[in-house]
């Protein structure tokens, strides 16, 4: 991975963590980042920002829960928390500001670290059950910067209106991970000939939809995908333990692919020799088998439209500042800033338009902090008259897959990567 101006002592990591493993019960744990002295494992900047509020509350729109600045509330059982727009300036999303969607009404909010392992089991020849301190000391860590997004993220957007979280933009996260690659942890047990499948359960429990008997959250991934030798089991994000709300003990990365594969709280890791037909995997998490993912209200009555498990995310491409929030004077010289980011391999390339996309500028690109982190980008821009400006941006990846202008439907409300575009008013100086 590329280095980064970034580095933190992992002498100072693994403290933390061996604190953690010694508490009897961890509850909602933040501790410090740590500090830049050993170079030995890369990581994202610290960051400062709205301090954390330890009770659980909400005040309007906006919530506060252990370890977590203020963030818009969708939902509070599960809890199902956006991200403000604001912080996506920087290529880094902090830990108290990463956004939280769980599916089960039961989610843990402590682990004891003493009884806690992680189990690979199933169709394997040397079953393995890890501790954490075995986890982070007994392996060869690996950093990767990755977007963490959900799957129904600007579901809200869709027409249509269908079922599920109304999420704006902020469905989403990018951090630096640090942990286990997959593929040590099942070499350690020995996948046996004829598997097929991984299956991935943590630790949230409880009634989910009706009448699907789906009160465990399991996903799977089919050991043929390259994505496995991506694959990360992390303990660490952006220098720290993850938060509980996030998937402490330990969490599923799978760089590229939506947020539904990221298990939190993983606890078991079980392999198959069949696929996997567990209503998360059969029923829920589909798109369909169509160009985009995209069909009609129509199809799906009449039975014409055949679905696929939802994968890797498409292109997209976000402008942050300015937010249209204020009336910009005519002249003033601005610095138009954004993100972008692909399932499908590292940006290339992000243009602009303010004259409804008759003519596109090229953006300066950000750091590069690997294919599948955030890439920020800027533009000067300097408004020459008043009145209203709709800025377009759009974002071009490695694979030569280009932000379309048209939006999607598909009753999940998945798969969103529709050109976005900011109202910009612009006034007299005088």
């Amino acid at each position: 991975m590329k280095e980064t101006n970034h580095e933190f002592s992992r002498r100072r990591l693994l403290q933390s963590i061996t604190a953690a493993s010694s508490a009897a019960a961890l509850g909602f744990l933040r501790p410090s980042v740590a500090s830049a002295q050993d170079t030995s494992v890369e990581t994202a900047p610290e960051f400062t920002g709205p301090g954390p509020n330890p009770y659980w509350n909400a005040v309007g729109e906006f919530a506060t829960l252990p370890q977590k600045a203020p963030m818009i509330l969708l939902t509070d059982r599960p809890p199902q928390l956006e991200t403000p727009r604001h912080y996506f300036l920087n290529a880094f999303t902090p830990n108290d500001a990463f956004f939280v969607r769980w599916h089960l009404q039961t989610i843990p909010n402590a682990v004891d670290l003493k009884d806690w392992r992680l189990r690979i089991e199933g169709n394997v020849e040397k079953p393995q059950g890890f501790s954490y301190s075995e986890l982070t000391t007994g392996f060869q860590p690996v950093n990767l910067a990755a977007v963490d997004q959900c799957s129904g993220n600007s579901r809200s957007y869709l027409q249509p209106r269908v079922a599920g979280g109304q999420w704006g933009n902020g469905a989403m996260g990018n951090a630096l991970w640090t942990g286990v690659k997959l593929r040590d942890l099942l070499n350690a047990a020995t996948v046996k000939g004829g598997s097929m499948q991984i299956q991935m359960e943590g630790l949230d429990k409880g009634l989910g939809p009706e009448g699907f008997g789906s009160n465990r959250f399991m996903k799977a991934l089919d050991l043929s995908n390259p994505v496995i030798d991506e694959c990360i089991v992390a303990y660490a994000m952006n220098s720290a333990p993850l938060p509980m709300l996030n998937g402490f003990p330990v969490r599923m990365i799978v760089p590229g692919y939506f947020a539904t594969y990221w298990l939190k709280c993983l606890s078991w890791i079980r392999v198959l020799d069949k696929p996997d037909d567990n209503y998360w995997m059969k029923t829920a998490y589909r798109v369909p088998n169509t160009p985009r993912g995209t069909t009609t209200p129509e199809d799906i009555k009449a039975g014409k439209v055949k679905t696929i498990p939802i994968a890797q995310m498409p292109v997209r491409s976000f402008l942050i500042s300015p937010d249209g929030s204020t009336k910009i004077p005519v002249g003033l010289p601005l610095q138009l800033q954004g993100i972008a980011f692909s399932g499908y391999g590292a940006i290339k390339r992000v243009e602009i338009s303010d004259d409804n996309s008759a003519n596109w500028r090229d953006a300066q690109l950000g750091d590069d902090h690997g294919p599948y982190s955030f890439r920020t980008w800027s533009l000067p821009w300097t408004p020459k008259q008043p009145g209203t400006f709709q800025l377009a941006v759009r974002a071009t990846d490695a694979k030569g897959n280009v932000q379309p202008d048209q939006g999607v439907w598909n009753p999940g409300g998945y798969l969103w990567n529709k050109i976005e575009r900011q109202e910009i008013t612009v006034g007299d100086a005088s």
